[in-house]
């Protein structure tokens, strides 16, 4: 047990030692979303029951009275939030089926999917991103339904992210899933741990963009792509 306990204090140390290095700059470690190999061992009905029992230990500790009637069903909310909603797009199982169709109009121009609404949240203070992103591929011999693109960018917004690794992660699915390297994204998004909190710059945002074949090898595919997004 004490050699539990130290290896523990000692990973809290290393911990705490890496955050105050960092402080709030902004951090990106890998293309993949960093979760553990049992992360989907536990059901989601333990899950919630679990994060409602400490997110209302975390109120208790900032002093808030839970028998209040507006208060007492907030750690429930909460957890079913995390699990059922917000945070979904962490599960491989809620990943969207994407049917293909024969390109059968022998349609070959860029198709572009504009104006994607999407809430994710940064993984780094746990409050909200939302913004925009822009879609745009070229068939190779199969088209996808206009509302799987949407699905798509949802589902890898519904998880704590980054931005760069969201356009990127919705940049190589497309790929895969149309079995074409002609694809483009760009993201343009606010961040509340910008706006709400550390430098309250309300008027900024960040725009990213991920390219590849066609897009990535002849600027006039992209500045096409560009006009179409600015129409």
């Amino acid at each position: 047990m004490k050699q539990k306990e130290t290896l523990l204090n000692t990973m809290e140390i290393n911990v705490n030692r890496d955050i105050d290095e960092i402080g709030d700059e902004h951090v990106g470690t890998s293309y993949d979303t960093p979760l553990r190999e049992d992360a989907f061992e536990m059901d989601d009905e333990l899950k919630i029951e679990l994060i409602e029992k400490h997110f209302k230990e975390i109120m208790l500790i900032m002093g808030l009275d839970l028998t209040d009637d507006s208060l007492k069903g907030t750690p429930k909310r909460v957890a079913k939030m995390y699990v059922k909603e917000i945070f979904s797009g962490l599960n491989p199982k809620n990943k969207p089926a994407a049917k293909l169709f024969e390109n059968k109009y022998k349609y070959n121009e860029m198709l572009v999917e504009k104006d994607i609404t999407f809430f994710s949240n940064c993984e780094h203070h746990f409050v909200p991103i939302y913004g925009k992103a822009h879609v745009a591929y070229i068939s190779n011999g199969n088209v996808i339904g206009l509302s799987k693109i949407n699905r798509i960018v949802q589902y890898f917004a519904k998880r704590p992210q980054v931005q760069e690794r969201l356009t990127m992660q919705i940049g190589n699915e497309l790929k895969e899933i149309l079995g074409t390297d002609d694809v483009a994204v760009v993201i343009g998004a606010n961040h509340m741990c910008v706006s709400s909190r550390g430098i309250n710059d309300v008027n900024s945002s960040t725009v990213t963009s991920y390219y590849s074949g066609k897009f990535e090898r002849d600027e006039q595919s992209r500045n096409e792509f560009m006009k179409y997004i600015s129409m």
